[in-house]
């Protein structure tokens, strides 16, 4: 069914302008609301307290059994995680609970629009739950006409419940994760927020397993260079191609009374294996230099940005006198897949002996 269908749909249940009814549900599915909740949030606010030919409660599916192509699903899982964040939704900023959902066939991630009382390790039957495609992958939606009950018997979900994790195991698209980290780096920048000039934190943390950028969105007194705090509600996301934490203000940072261990050395892996990761913020590996790419040898810089230069332009700052460098784009092999390795002046004059 086309949206110009369910515009039609809706305008001659609801007795509206079908123009106007377009109009709200293209904006409402531009940010991503699925269709059917869409629906219903204009049933609201046209005055039809009903859904039409939505009335049904779906019937019960495993996990597992959920595709993007659902409507709504009943189903009954064990929660993973329940993180809080806020985001901004048609000008406004409406606090939303995201996590994971599991039962014995898979998981799912689900963001609830309303609270419903979601605690990691509870079972709970979710009726009524919208289902949208979140980056190639179905997501329930938990909105006003969703039910959640508590579950009268277990599920066997062989997922662990729960957000404490090492930082080797965070994925982008993780929420409500805690870790226990050491503040290697923490910096104070302005940016250009939602709502005009933000001060936010911007830094490295570190733990026995991995190194990854930390961004704290709500800046926290307790986040200082060289201490040792567990995060608790963070949300990870891709920064530069890595896992990055993601601290809010509905995160919970608390100092430790002791230092967390930190690995000395990069861990070591082959190129596939880092491959594999998505994304790995440190990692040593070892291989063969098989190529060289365009770009490599003496460069300019933007004096202001310190982008690369090319004819006298910078992408940023336009005309600039650029400032010479030195850099290498090795192309390295190991056997088990390919990288590119940028070594900057000191480690190309390493190389080069110069």
């Amino acid at each position: 069914m086309q949206l110009d269908d369910h515009a039609e749909e809706l305008a001659s249940d609801l007795g509206v302008d079908k123009e106007e009814v377009h109009a709200d549900l293209e904006n409402l599915v531009s940010y991503s609301v699925p269709v059917d909740e869409a629906k219903q949030s204009l049933r609201r606010k046209y005055g039809d307290g009903g859904s039409g030919g939505d009335d049904a409660t779906p019937s019960a599916v495993d996990v597992g059994e959920i595709t993007t192509g659902d409507g709504n699903v009943t189903v009954t899982g064990v929660v993973l995680t329940a993180g809080t964040r806020s985001i901004r939704y048609q000008g406004d900023d409406i606090v939303i609970r995201e996590g994971e959902i599991a039962d014995a066939t898979g998981r799912i991630d689900y963001t609830a629009w309303d609270e419903f009382g979601l605690e990691p390790g509870d079972t709970v039957t979710v009726g009524n739950a919208g289902v949208r495609e979140w980056e190639g992958a179905p997501e329930l939606n938990l909105g006003e006409g969703t039910t959640v009950t508590l579950a009268d018997e277990s599920v066997d979900a062989d997922y662990r419940a729960g957000g404490d994790r090492d930082l080797i195991d965070l994925e982008a698209g993780d929420r409500g994760r805690n870790v226990e980290v050491r503040v290697l780096e923490v910096e104070e920048r302005t940016i250009d927020g939602r709502d005009g000039e933000t001060e936010i934190f911007d830094g490295v943390v570190a733990d026995g397993t991995a190194r990854l950028p930390l961004t704290d969105w709500d800046p926290h007194s307790e986040v200082r260079e060289g201490d040792s705090v567990r995060l608790e509600d963070v949300y990870v996301r891709e920064f530069r191609g890595v896992p990055g934490v993601n601290v809010t203000a509905f995160s919970t940072v608390t100092p430790l009374d002791r230092d967390v261990d930190v690995s000395e050395g990069a861990p070591r892996m082959s190129v596939g294996e880092a491959l594999d990761t998505g994304g790995i913020y440190d990692v040593a590996a070892t291989g063969s230099v098989v190529a060289v790419r365009d770009g490599s040898g003496l460069i300019e810089r933007c004096p202001e940005c310190g982008r690369v230069v090319q004819n006298d332009q910078c992408r940023t700052h336009g005309p600039v006198d650029g400032e010479d460098d030195l850099r290498v784009k090795a192309v390295v092999d190991d056997g088990t897949g390919t990288v590119t390795a940028v070594l900057d002046r000191e480690l190309t004059e390493d190389v080069y002996g110069g």
